[in-house]
């Protein structure tokens, strides 16, 4: 404890107080399961994720695909966003950004992300964490072009993480590039700008549950496929 702890201002009652009990999220769940199943999940992380996922986007969680991503900067300190995961299969989980944004900067640096996906209507959460890597030319191409026009542009009017001195300054740039391709009717690719794949090393499913006695399966990855450990909560 700091020699300064004393002087902290009191947590309000009001914020210390809130707490959820977690059962009745369980059984809110748009197909209230079971415990989690540490057999089940020895065979891989993929379909459990994809089943959460999908019961979020049916009971229309809004951007169910929604993960907070944490890298590390230059001194080794955390930083974490949230960015929204665009694929999802057996090689991994994979977001889009520009290449000189301040995470991609920092995962050139450090190439070892954790990603993590909660549901909390349904006292769901999934940590994804593991080395990360670009996706080829072809892929950011494939994702690029299923892009809403005005996003395209914004990608190319942003350069991303960078100062700017105004929102009207900001806004002028969309402006130029709106107009620059005016007569384009496909927006090509930013040249730094494309997909980042983050491979599973160990997938950590979290099952809210009364008491705080929650179920958590920890998936990793071993030779030749996955072992599965169940942790206490």
């Amino acid at each position: 404890m700091s020699p300064d702890s004393d002087n902290l201002p009191a947590v309000p009652a009001d914020l210390a107080a809130m707490r959820v009990g977690y059962a009745a999220q369980a059984m809110n769940s748009p197909a209230p399961e079971s415990n989690l199943d540490v057999a089940a999940l020895e065979d891989g992380w993929l379909p459990l994720l994809r089943r959460w996922l999908d019961q979020a986007r049916s009971a229309g969680v809004v951007e169910p695909n929604a993960m907070v991503l944490a890298t590390v900067d230059e001194a080794g300190r955390p930083a974490s966003r949230t960015v929204l995961c665009k694929g999802l299969s057996e090689e991994g989980l994979v977001f889009y950004t520009n290449y000189g944004s301040t995470k991609a900067r920092q995962l050139a640096a450090v190439p070892y992300a954790s990603a993590t996906f909660a549901w909390t209507a349904f006292a769901h959460q999934v940590t994804v964490r593991g080395p990360v890597e670009r996706v080829a030319p072809e892929v950011t191409a494939a994702y690029w072009h299923t892009r809403p026009r005005g996003s395209q542009l914004g990608a190319w009017a942003s350069q991303q993480s960078q100062p700017i001195e105004s929102r009207s300054a900001l806004d002028a740039r969309l402006a130029e590039v709106t107009a620059r391709f005016a007569d384009t009717e496909q927006v090509p690719v930013l040249p730094d700008w494309g997909g980042l794949l983050l491979r599973p090393e160990t997938v950590e499913f979290w099952q809210g549950r009364a008491n705080r006695m929650h179920n958590r399966v920890l998936v990793t990855r071993a030779e030749g496929g996955w072992t599965a450990t169940r942790l206490q909560p």
